[in-house]
Order: structure tokens, then sequence, then C-alpha cells
């Protein structure tokens, strides 16, 4: 095949929006309603993105169930649970505007479980002092995802889902555009905007085992944002799910629910010991997400797992009816994906990534990178989680700073009044493209990819040490020499061999961030655990800020505003009594 890239498309509009999940949506939405000239692009179809696959709840201080509730104990909770690592500010503005993002959904028309009278119902979520997730059934991200959809729809919001953005466009520090291609024929595009909002996810499928899908989640967030001059912050800061099927391969990862925990499900080991006696006594299955990973890993490092490298969840002494009901979406997927009826057999479990806590590094006003005109939003951003992230944050998240940036970037795009438009700038991301379709290459981007999720696994998963994360570098190394030779080969069926071929860039850039972060944080702390340094480090309470050439720097926090730091100091009780997990 000619290395001769086929003619250009040129689209132009005032704000891009990379992303077509809730974050993106939301953002999109805002820049409408303001009647700015906006555009949302995404690399898979807009009804299928990451959001609907957020099953439990979406949080806001509503006090709907539990009057005592403020946005200062919502604030606390996130604070104390990020182990001290999430920035106050961006702490506020999210616990602040939560109820205004449930608002907006409500009036788009989302589907809310509600209580008599027609409040909105609230339940408890692992670590949070009161009632505050909203939800609808377990399958709040779809409806929210739905719910953003028809109100873009209504605006007439353009929406491309088949464009890859491969580089953004910088011309003396300032954006004006990307570049990529379509993802069905292969046409390159240019886009041309004003200010640009990456909404594309974060980097949790370099690991063997994670709840994303095979083409999301991939590093492309990252790789963007730091190539235009943006850093990325906390990249080692990624929490592990404590239960990821582990067959079929095809979709190992794929997450068992922890309202199974929930309910009633126990976990078992190869001996058929309950082990969590030995890590949380109190709390057992009920304990917090990142105690429980940890508890699952050391079961199968130290001998005791099953032969696939797992252990056992089990729901099956339960009633029938509990798991019919309260279950439903488990069991169906378990029937689906390995006909195993969980009424009657343990499910086989293992820790798998799953939520990406650090990424660009943004300000909490507006989430503006500090590259002129370049923001970040969603689990693409950092800054809310430090190191655990509460469930049913993460959608709240997508709401409030949806809005906020949508209206920063709005503001931004009104203000310019002159653009400086650099051909080098496009000529680089034009021969990238053109280097990447050579026939010449040889090396099968999918080969390497999965290099990096063994490298990952192996040397940076749920417990490290500065020696395995050394090696870790030293295969990465490895794998990125031979990927200077890859080459795409697209056929009938479209360009996912291009595209695949990006996923392998974004993944080498996001793997070497969070090893060369990972050794730098020299302690354990939440979701970080270094067996060769098992204490927290207070004189590491910051974060680790990463570059392509500058590698990384640590950056102190700012110490958190009295409304919210004493009550995020004061001991909280343990008691799990009518709480879901995390």
């Amino acid at each position: 095949m000619s290395t001769t890239l086929r003619a250009e498309r040129q689209l132009t509009t005032s704000v891009l929006v990379i992303g077509t999940g809730g974050a993106g949506l939301r953002a999109a939405i805002e820049l409408a309603e303001r009647g700015i000239d906006v555009l949302a692009v995404g690399k898979r179809r807009k009804h299928d993105a990451h959001t609907t696959l957020a099953a439990g709840g979406i949080n806001a201080a509503l006090a709907t169930m539990d009057p005592e509730d403020s946005w200062q104990q919502h604030a606390a909770d996130t604070l104390r649970e990020s182990y001290f690592l999430a920035d106050p500010g961006i702490v506020e503005v999210v616990t602040r505007n939560a109820p205004r993002g449930i608002e907006d959904l409500e009036r788009w028309g989302m589907p809310f479980a509600r209580e008599e009278g027609g409040r909105i119902s609230q339940r408890f979520f692992g670590a949070h002092t009161y009632r505050r997730t909203a939800y609808a059934g377990d399958y709040t991200g779809l409806e929210i995802q739905r719910t953003l959809l028809r109100r873009a729809a209504e605006l007439d919001v353009p929406i491309i889902d088949s464009v890859y953005v491969t580089r953004l466009l910088v011309a003396d520090g300032q954006v004006f555009g990307a570049y990529g291609f379509d993802v069905v024929d292969g046409t390159p595009v240019i886009i041309h905007a004003d200010a640009v909002i990456i909404a594309a996810g974060g980097h949790n499928r370099i690991w063997r085992y994670t709840s994303s899908r095979r083409d999301e989640n991939t590093g492309d967030s990252f790789r963007l944002a730091a190539l235009a001059g943006a850093r990325i912050r906390d990249a080692e800061l990624v929490q592990f799910h404590p239960s990821g099927i582990l067959e079929p391969v095809e979709m190992a990862g794929t997450l068992v629910s922890e309202a199974a925990r929930g309910e009633g499900g126990i976990l078992t080991n190869a001996q058929g010991e309950r082990f969590m006696a030995r890590y949380d006594a109190e709390r057992m299955e009920l304990s917090t997400r990142d105690r429980v990973a940890l508890a699952n890993y050391t079961e199968i490092a130290e001998g005791r797992g099953t032969a696939n490298g797992g252990v056992w969840l089990d729901v099956s002494h339960l009633p029938r009816e509990t798991i019919m009901t309260k279950l439903p979406r488990l069991y169906r997927t378990m029937i689906d994906l390995q006909m195993l009826d969980i009424t009657q057999q343990p499910m086989e479990v293992a820790p798998t990534a799953h939520y990406s806590m650090g990424g660009v590094w943004v300000d909490a006003a507006d989430h503006g990178t500090g590259v002129d005109g370049l923001y970040a939003i969603g689990e693409a951003s950092s800054g809310l989680h430090g190191a655990n992230r509460l469930g049913g944050n993460s959608l709240i998240e997508l709401m409030v700073y949806g809005r906020i940036t949508g209206e920063a970037a709005a503001e931004y795009a009104r203000s310019r009044t002159r653009i400086h438009r650099s051909a080098e700038a496009v000529a680089e991301a034009r021969e990238e493209m053109a280097r990447l379709l050579d026939p010449a290459g040889g090396e099968s981007a999918r080969v390497l990819q999965r290099a990096i999720r063994d490298i990952m696994t192996e040397h940076a998963g749920v417990v490290r040490t500065e020696e395995g994360l050394r090696e870790g570098l030293r295969r990465l190394a490895e794998v990125e020499e031979r990927a200077s030779h890859v080459s795409a080969h697209p056929d009938i069926a479209g360009y996912d061999d291009l595209a695949h071929a990006y996923d392998l860039l974004g993944s080498l850039l996001a793997a070497r961030a969070t090893l060369e972060c990972a050794i730098e944080r020299r302690e354990t702390r939440g979701c970080h655990n270094r067996a060769d340094f098992p204490d927290t480090d207070p004189a590491l309470q910051g974060n680790m800020v990463w570059t392509p050439d500058g590698g990384v720097v640590f950056e102190a926090l700012p110490e958190a505003p009295d409304s919210f730091r004493e009550l995020a100091l004061a001991q909280t009780s343990s008691d799990v009594a009518g709480k879901l997990v995390e």
C-alpha cells in the first residue's frame, strides 16, 4: 500500500470536544446552549461510550434521605478516601456543584429511582457518611449517556463518532485544532478550532486484566495532552477493582459488580478459607475497594489462588430470589459469558485495572491544562480522586466540570481575535500517519500492545517494588524500540489497524509515565502498594507530575479549607450495616 495519504477533509468549529462519552457530551451541551459552534468527535459509537458501563450511581449531597448531609461532608469523605492526595480546590468545586449536576439531568429527563412522594432515592456507597448516591437501577451510566444524547440531539450538536484524533495542533503555545482520520475509510481529517476539550478517557487498558474494552482507555488522552505541552499528574494512581472475571480470555477483567459482596457474597481461596478475616476482620468482604483488591492479590501471589490465578466469589448461599431481584444483571452476564449459574456455583475472580485516578494536570477553576485553549475533563483529567476513588464520584465529576469547562471554553473561544496556524504542526501529524502506513515496517501493534499489558501486570500491578518497576522500564524500552517499526495494514473492513497503531503509541507513553511516577512514590498509600516501602510517608502528601522530557516532579498540595478539612480528619465509623461497598 502506498504511504501517500488520501485527500484530507477539513472541518472548522469554535470548540472541538474529543470524546463522546458523558464528559464530552456534557461539555458539548453547555457550549451549544451558549450559542457556541461545537463539534464532538470520538473513535467509538456514541451509544456505546465507556460511560454506559457505570452501574452503581452518581453522588450529590441532596439530603433527600439523610437531612444531615452537606457538600462539606461530601468533600470531607472524598478528601479522606483520596488519602489526602486530591486537590482540595477540585474537591470543593465538584461537591458544591453536585446538586446542580443532578438538577440538570432531572431537567433533561433522567429516570432516577424515587421514593414515595417523588423525591430522588439515595443509597449508601462505601466510605460515604450519608446516603448520597442517586441511581437508576444498576444502569445509571447507561441512562446518563442516553439522557445526554437526547439533550445533544435537541440542540443539534454535531457528533462524529468515527474520527480518531492522533495529534493536537499547537502553535506558539496555543491550540488551533487537531489532526486525525476516519476509522471507517481512512480519510485524514484536519479540524481547525479555537479551543479543544479532551474527554477521551484514561489508561487502564494497559493492564492485562481490565474492566475497559479493548479499544478504549488506551492512554490517548495522556499522549494528546503531553505532546501538546500539558503535564500528566498521578499516573501511578490506578484503582484496581477486586473482582474481574478470568474467562473467557477475550473478556478477562470484566467486572463482577461489588453489589455481589454488598448483598452477602463471600470470598474464599483455593483452600476453602474465607480469607478476608486476615485483612479486615471487622468489615470482611464489605471493606474498601483498595483493601479487598490487595487481599485478593495477596492470596493469589502467596499460592492460595485457583489454578487460573484467581479466588472464588460466592453468592450461591443466598436465596435465589435475592440474586434474581438484586443481582439480575450479574446473573445474566455470567450465564452469557460462562454459562455459569451463580445461584449454584461460585465465580472465579481476580483484581482488574478499573479507573485512572491520575490523568492530565488541570486547574480547579476551569480544568485548563496550562496550554492556552486546551482543557481536559472526565477520566482524562486528574485531581479529584487521589489514591482511592469513591464510587459514584466519577459520574458527578463529568456533570460538574462538563458544564464549568464548557462555559470556560466558550468564553475563551469568544475572546480569541487572532489565531496562528502552524503548517509545521500539521506536517508533523501528517508525516507520523504516513510512517505508520508504510508497509516496510513489519511489527504488529497488537502484539506489542499485549507486551505492554504483560509488563504492566507483572511489574506495576496491585503490589509494586523498585526492582520490579525498573525492570518494567527496561522491558518497556525494548517495546518502544520495536514500536518504531510498526506498520498498519488497513483492509476492506476499515482502518482499525491504524487505530491500533495509535492506541499503541498512547499506551507506550502512559506506561512510561506510570512506571516512572510509581518509582518516585516510595510509600504505600491507597491504591499504590509498595512492598519495599510499606508505610505512608507524610512528606509525599502531594502529586507526581510527569512530562515526556522532564520526567517526574513532586508537587506539594495546598491545605484543604476549614470548611471540610476537620471533617476529613475526624475519625469515622467503619460500620457497614446497610451500606453497599464502592
